[in-house]
């Protein structure tokens, strides 16, 4: 009697223990290093409010192999619950009919607040559809700046505190820096094909290419072998041959974090998220913080600059109870104390206006001068059909292709014009075929 009394004790103990065991809500990320470690912490934190569900971050590999990854899983029916996909990824998702759960669907139908008008006008308007709906959670968000050693322009004889505005004072302040002695080289940056070719083109207000940029849908053509950009690559080249310039490397140059840490050279273009590497990096430098440079004969008023980083997508499979713990993640994520502390810690942009009105309460940008550089330059006039973004199918391997042409141009091997004409040859190569694969 005891016996069945305890066996069917231990049976409703287990039943019970099931059915309050939280439910996962597995989610692949791309974040290594100091990021991916906030980034954990922001999950356990998560999980600890309460009791429900429970976010499990993986770990996948770089932006393009997280992507790759999550594909091949989805057609396995492996997928995770959430992934997340860098910008230059929104148009393969968009495109994958069935695979995504809109997020402005999710929150919607489990009953969470989510309104559009609380995010930064730039970055949700890069991940929305035509009617405004928006299709994935903005997350980590970031946009170029420029970067500058002021104890390397002091030496050079110039103002610590003044960084160059123009191309032209790019040019002069290199000339100074590079003659002096104070670095070998006056700048170099990282990403040319986002920092050098996208962003120069929105902040010149230039087409990158047709139906805006490729928010008009797939038929569309690439056009960044302007004047504007054939000038700038020219430029890079004399510049280069000069000894102002050096290449950082292909993809995310990481070459240029790296010459700039090491004082080789004065100033780079990087990532607003590199903004707490180079704080940490900069041992015996003080580092100051600018907004890109233009050209002045091109336009008196710079455009804003356009977003990187990444979004989290939903996938479709899930039960119920997953998309409700999906729903819940999302709206903590969205809370002002949590994306001030990412922002604040990384150097993404704050996603939201509550996050960054909340860091300027908190005195944040005051004790931490250029911590808003960012912010500003992307929140900078009315985006513009060329500045709000590009958004292209195969758009990771057309890329890699700018890079390849950009090599060519400083081996000498292609002049400007050459090089650019040859990847928008190429590149529409690739949305051509990107085409094809995704219309019925």
């Amino acid at each position: 009697m005891f016996k069945k009394l305890g066996l069917a004790a231990a049976a409703f103990a287990l039943s019970a223990s099931t059915s309050l065991a939280a439910t996962e809500v597995t989610w692949w990320h791309a974040m290594g290093g100091e990021l991916g470690k906030k980034l954990e912490e922001i999950a356990t934190k998560f999980n600890e409010s309460q009791s429900e569900y429970k976010v499990v971050p993986v770990y996948k590999g770089s932006y393009p192999e997280t992507l790759t990854a999550a594909i091949a899983a989805f057609r396995a029916n492996q997928q995770p619950a959430i992934v997340q996909v860098f910008e230059v990824g929104t148009g393969t998702m968009m495109a994958a009919k069935g695979a995504v759960y809109p997020v402005y669907k999710l929150m919607k139908n489990e009953g969470e607040s989510f309104e559009p008008k609380s995010f930064l006008g730039p970055v949700v308007g890069y991940y929305s559809d035509t009617q405004g709906n928006i299709l994935s959670l903005p997350f980590n968000s970031s946009t170029p700046i420029l970067y500058y050693n002021k104890d390397v322009f002091k030496k050079a004889g110039l103002d610590p505190e003044v960084a160059p505005k123009t191309w032209k004072e790019v040019e002069e302040f290199s000339k100074k820096i590079v003659t002096s002695g104070a670095a070998k080289c006056g700048f170099t940056s990282a990403w040319i094909t986002w920092v050098q070719t996208e962003n120069l083109s929105a902040i010149h207000d230039q087409p990158f290419g047709t139906l805006e940029n490729g928010f008009g849908g797939l038929k569309t053509q690439f056009s960044f072998n302007g004047p504007v950009q054939q000038k700038h690559w020219a430029n890079l080249k004399k510049w280069q041959d000069e000894g102002l310039f050096k290449y950082g490397g292909p993809v995310g140059g990481d070459n240029a974090a790296t010459m700039f840490y090491a004082q080789e050279c004065a100033m780079t273009m990087n990532s607003s998220a590199g903004r707490a590497g180079v704080i940490n990096n900069a041992k015996d430098f003080k580092p100051g913080f600018a907004p890109l440079p233009y050209y002045d004969d091109v336009t008196k008023e710079p455009k804003n600059s356009i977003i990187g980083g990444a979004t989290l997508w939903v996938l479709n499979g899930k039960d119920k109870a997953t998309y409700k713990g999906v729903a819940k993640f999302f709206s903590y994520l969205s809370k002002p104390e949590v994306q001030a502390d990412w922002h604040q810690y990384t150097g993404y942009l704050p996603i939201t206006n509550a996050s960054y009105d909340l860091g300027k309460s908190q005195g944040y940008y005051d004790k931490n001068p250029g911590s808003d550089v960012a912010i500003k330059q992307i929140m900078r006039g009315t985006p513009s059909a060329n500045s709000k973004g590009v958004r292209f199918g195969n758009f990771t391997q057309v890329r890699t292709i700018v890079d390849e042409e950009f090599q060519a141009l400083l081996a000498g091997k292609k002049d400007a014009k050459q090089a650019l004409d040859s990847a928008v040859t190429r590149g529409n190569q690739l949305l051509r075929e990107f085409e094809s694969a995704n219309t019925n």
